[in-house]
């Protein structure tokens, strides 16, 4: 028969006494096993981007805004591997990208982008069962990067999501505009937003499913052009000044080493939303002020 007593019982001395382990790492250790788990069972060939440093290199002059711009092959590309989705449903382990090249400069005042990949067809449209193609930068908005896909809670991202269906209605306006005689420029059929100020929206991430469009935009410029299988998208933006309204936008100042992430959609290969191949967290070094552009990217 058991004993009864008023005593509290005593831990056994070989026994250690159990600590609470705090909620958030209990959270993290989940989802760490449940990523390891998951690649493991779709069989995903993981990269990592953890320690590449995407360097913007000082340029006295204006960054280029056109793809085909020849001063983007006086510095070096970088290129950098992709892999799929595989953290939240739909998981996409097998995306049709599987690596991205990278340029940037800056000249003190607006930076630009360059990235580069493969991709056998142009997919421009977007109706119901034809997806578009597409890129995105991400930017952490504080200075600890969230989570790489599309934020966390309290720790937001600033996403430049540049659009192949947005590129044609900015692509055809700016035809139509330069058209000799055509005084009344009229709304083209298909555009969904008329007179839109870029094929880049201007986002803000809080986690999968809160993606949310900045009431302000036409601050990032996009401009795009595909050629023989391969897409190449320039994103520009200004630097972030003295006095410059922070809010809900990433901090992008010269001599600063800051998080930076990337992803692709193929359209023909019916990605969207969550189905992309994704660039995790690296190291973005915008060169200071009138630094010398080296011959290499800085390992």
């Amino acid at each position: 028969m058991a004993r009864l007593s008023s005593e509290p019982e005593l831990p056994h001395p070989s026994r250690p006494i159990p600590r609470r382990v705090p909620r958030h790492l209990v959270v993290a250790g989940i989802l760490f096993v449940a990523v390891i788990v998951g690649l493991t069972w779709f069989e995903v060939s993981t990269v990592s981007s953890h320690g590449i440093v995407v360097r913007s290199h000082f340029v006295p002059g204006e960054p280029p805004s056109e793809p085909s711009d020849p001063a983007w092959e006086t510095i070096p590309a970088l290129p950098v591997p992709l892999s799929g989705q595989v953290i939240t449903r739909p998981v996409w382990p097998e995306p049709s990208a599987k690596a991205l090249s990278i340029r940037s400069m800056h000249n003190g005042k607006d930076i630009s982008f360059l990235l580069e990949w493969q991709d056998a067809t142009r997919n421009e449209r977007l109706t119901p069962g034809v997806f578009r193609d597409g890129a995105a930068i991400a930017l952490p908005l504080g200075n600890a990067p969230a989570f790489f896909c599309m934020g966390q809670l309290d720790h937001y991202l600033n996403i430049w999501h540049w659009k192949a269906d947005w590129q044609s209605d900015v692509d055809r306006r700016a035809a139509r505009t330069k058209k000799k005689g055509n005084k009344r420029q009229g709304i083209r059929r298909f555009e969904v937003i008329p007179r839109r100020p870029s094929s880049v929206e201007d986002l803000i991430g809080g986690g999968f499913s809160t993606l949310t469009s900045k009431k302000r935009q036409g601050r990032i410029k996009g401009q795009a052009e595909w050629k023989r299988g391969f897409w190449r998208v320039v994103m520009k933006r200004p630097l972030t000044m003295p006095g410059d309204d922070l809010e809900n936008e990433a901090l992008l100042q010269a001599g600063r080493l800051q998080a930076i992430a990337f992803a692709v959609w193929n359209g023909e290969n019916k990605e969207r939303n969550g189905q992309k191949a994704v660039a995790p967290w690296m190291q973005l070094l915008i060169d200071p002020v009138n630094r010398p552009t080296a011959a290499s990217p800085i390992e």
